[in-house]
């Protein structure tokens, strides 16, 4: 039969790559929150969760479990074959391990599999999460890239991250670039799921010696930071990226994409109309529309971004770091040059 497992010894075969861990909730569960690196087969998809739920409370537990297993039973072959691939060992969850976790670990075990399941489900999982972000404390300090919009900041930390240097890259965990316009072309998360993907990340680079993130605010997009890492960001080494705006433009033109996303930009923009002056404001609503995106992107970085930016770092650029480049290929090449002696920040 299958094998209960706690939390912590769960993460420890998934460090190990030993297990391969399903969520067997709906699929809306699963958006709404999973643990990382799951992948979902849900026992019931969410009309059939909805109606046996509708069951339960309106007929009985009963009814409802003979309703389940017709269901289960339709799906069967197919449901085992979707967990053939991969790991031998496989660790199931639903919401608070209970039926759909027991009925998918003791069918799995019947069919020869090494299972777990998640003790507690997905709402233990949630509560663990919480408590180490608590009690959390980070041992790597900050190394802040900062700069003007549109320096290739989260480029720079991807592709950092990419070669090994350790890297929270707040954004990418958001689902959001932190801006009005932050979220055009993303899918931003909620608290839960970012909070998640913190933990997770934290603890992979909690012995690194330093480690490197942007230069947000506490908020981002839908979620907020912890404030024992705003608190680690504030104290860190500043280093800003210097680049030319004509630079920056198409770096903003290549990430945001406004040719695709047009009616996103000229909605996220009316949020924001009335904070620049009148004529400014009239000119970058007409480039918008006009589909000349390059004049928009500019007028905005000059009369709005640039100001807000500098006015937010005033008293923080003297102690900084500038690096001054032409392009974002340029500035990884002298953060790497710079990052060895950067190490042993105290």
């Amino acid at each position: 039969m299958f094998q209960d497992i706690a939390i912590t010894d769960l993460l420890k075969l998934q460090q190990k790559e030993e297990v391969d861990i399903i969520d067997v909730r709906s699929p809306s569960e699963f958006l709404d929150m999973t643990l990382p690196g799951s992948r979902n087969i849900p026992l019931f998809d969410d009309e059939e969760r909805r109606d046996i739920g509708t069951l339960y409370t309106q007929v009985g537990m009963s009814e409802a479990k003979v309703r389940g297993l017709e269901v289960v039973s339709a799906k069967l072959p197919a449901f085992i074959r979707e967990f053939d691939s991969g790991s031998p060992k496989k660790a199931v969850f639903c919401w608070r391990g209970g039926m759909r976790s027991r009925t998918a670990a003791t069918l799995l075990s019947l069919y020869g599999f090494k299972v777990y399941r998640l003790d507690g489900g997905i709402r233990a999982y949630r509560q663990w999460v919480v408590d180490q972000l608590q009690k959390f404390t980070m041992h790597p300090e900050c190394i802040v890239l900062g700069g003007l919009t549109g320096t290739g900041k989260t480029d720079l930390l991807q592709r950092l991250a990419a070669k090994g240097y350790p890297v929270l890259d707040l954004e990418g965990m958001a689902g959001h670039r932190g801006s009005i316009f932050g979220g055009i072309g993303m899918q931003p998360r909620n608290q839960k799921t970012f909070d998640s993907l913190l933990l997770h990340k934290l603890l992979e680079v909690n012995e690194s010696p330093f480690v490197l993130i942007e230069g947000e605010s506490r908020r981002i997009g839908k979620v907020v930071m912890p404030s024992f890492l705003a608190e680690k960001k504030e104290r860190g080494k500043l280093i800003v990226i210097d680049m030319p705006v004509a630079t920056r433009v198409q770096n903003i033109l290549k990430d945001y994409r406004p040719e695709e996303n047009k009616e996103d930009c000229i909605g996220q923009f009316r949020r924001i109309a009335d904070r620049i002056h009148t004529p400014v404001s009239k000119e970058i609503m007409e480039h918008l529309q006009m589909d000349r995106f390059a004049e928009a992107v500019e007028l905005l970085l000059v009369h709005y971004y640039d100001p807000r930016y500098l006015h937010s770092a005033e008293g923080l650029l003297e102690a900084a770091v500038t690096i001054r480049v032409d392009s974002v290929d340029e500035a990884e090449k002298e953060l790497i040059h710079q990052l060895p002696a950067l190490k042993s920040v105290p």
